[in-house]
């Protein structure tokens, strides 16, 4: 799409679930018919569905297969790519400035940038929080990236050809993954790895032995696993990964993550080859007070309930960079990905009412309820809705379904129905023609 300096220019930075389906959707409303230069920028060249990561890290999913690149979306839905990592912001000239891009030497690939907008949208997402925790950001894998994902999946498969090679008796010297965290992530991820171990077995693998070689342990500071879901999901989603062997230690504060291993402030150690730390997020730090806008303590920009800035009408701030008020006694919105998909589908009215002059909406969260796979050995969930409690329990294969198809309900918003099919189709084909895991 050619820009235009007359048009309306509207700026979304973060790609991610709800910054790309926004740019998708006003670049085929507004950007189509030229009445908006719609803009979208993000540090990476490729999105991947952020809780598909876990599997990225399992080698369960390739992530070269399933991404998508940014510049060819734009050019199907007609809207502009920047590659680039926001750094600063003018609110008075109404600028924002994108830092240096380098290449894999080091050398610079763009310069520093600077875009102007008349409608600027945040939809930066989040990262790990460590909470300030002594050696964390070291010697662990904050698991909220692409790359950090691989890079772990990378030092897993390492340390399976080792084991391959050491001829240690049978279930001796176990190598150890602790992850500290049992949100999804963490959960899901322990699944994923106990199968991937499975899987690496039958491929020639014959020293690796899940139960007996690799050693999965989660640690969390919250008396139960997945403390922000009903309880009922908490306890089948611990009785399964316990079937499994899944170390758990709840109640326990991780205070510091060597190269040995991870201390707790009981006073437990637990010796640790790996460490994954997905115990909490924030918004990223550059975002703290920017431009002289409000955020809090997580650096989430504040926002009123038309997910405008407090501090400024024209700067919006959606998914969960975001902190937005919900109903009175309620806490904000979550930062869940259904609450980025819901906020992107008002951001695309809002912003076709805020062209017409028209009063703007107000964002109201609908939970749909949580749903955690645990790979090929379970899912289980609460849906809202259930006659009596408010939510009905839900497990095996209809919440296995119900979670594949939130990955392709994201899928549609992005590439419509018709490509959603074939892209299916080629996953299916994909499957049948690769190893289950990804070996290198």
């Amino acid at each position: 799409m050619t820009g235009n300096t007359t048009q309306h220019r509207i700026v979304i930075v973060g790609g991610g679930a709800g910054g790309l389906e926004l740019a998708v959707r006003l670049g085929n409303i507004l950007g189509k018919k030229q009445h908006a230069s719609i803009t979208l920028i993000d540090a990476a060249r490729t999105h991947l569905w952020k809780p598909l990561l876990h599997q990225v890290a399992a080698g369960t999913m390739d992530n070269h297969a399933d991404e998508l690149e940014y510049f060819a979306l734009a050019q199907v839905n007609h809207f502009n790519f920047r590659l680039g990592r926001m750094e600063a912001l003018d609110r008075t000239k109404k600028e924002i400035f994108i830092a240096p891009t380098l290449d894999e030497n080091g050398e610079e690939l763009l310069p520093r940038q600077a875009i102007q907008y008349d409608t600027l949208v945040m939809a930066i997402g989040s990262q790990t929080n460590d909470f300030g925790t002594p050696g964390a950001r070291e010697n662990s894998i904050m698991l909220d990236s692409t790359e950090a994902a691989v890079r772990f999946n990378e030092k897993l498969i390492n340390s399976c050809i080792r084991a391959q090679a050491n001829q240690k008796g049978f279930g001796e010297g176990r190598f150890t993954v602790t992850i500290i965290g049992g949100g999804a992530t963490g959960v899901e991820l322990s699944a994923e790895l106990h199968m991937t171990t499975k899987i690496l077995s039958s491929y020639g693998f014959a020293n690796i032995h899940p139960e007996k070689d690799l050693k999965i342990v989660i640690v969390d500071a919250a008396p139960r696993l997945l403390p922000v879901l009903p309880e009922k999901v908490s306890a089948a989603v611990a009785l399964e990964l316990r079937k499994i062997d899944v170390e758990i230690h709840t109640n326990e504060k991780v205070v510091e993550v060597s190269k040995q291993g991870v201390q707790m402030a009981s006073g437990k150690f637990i010796p640790s080859g790996l460490v994954v730390w997905a115990a909490g997020i924030k918004a990223p730090d550059f975002l703290a007070n920017i431009g002289g806008l409000e955020t809090n303590r997580l650096n989430q920009l504040v926002v009123h309930k038309t997910l405008q800035t407090t501090r400024d009408t024209s700067i919006f701030a959606m998914g969960d960079c975001a902190a937005c008020p919900q109903d009175e006694g309620k806490p904000n919105v979550p930062p869940r990905a259904q609450a980025a998909h819901q906020q992107a589908m008002m951001m695309a009215k809002t912003l076709q009412k805020r062209l017409a002059g028209k009063p703007l909406p107000e964002f109201s969260y609908h939970d749909h309820g949580s749903l955690v796979s645990l790979g090929e050995y379970s899912t289980v969930g609460a849906l809202m809705g259930g006659l009596r409690s408010g939510e009905l329990f839900i497990e095996g294969k209809f919440a296995k379904w119900m979670y594949w198809s939130l990955y392709k309900k994201h899928q549609v918003a992005i590439n419509g129905w018709f490509r959603t099919w074939l892209v299916t189709w080629v996953e299916a084909i994909h499957r049948f023609a690769h190893p289950r895991i990804k070996l290198h």
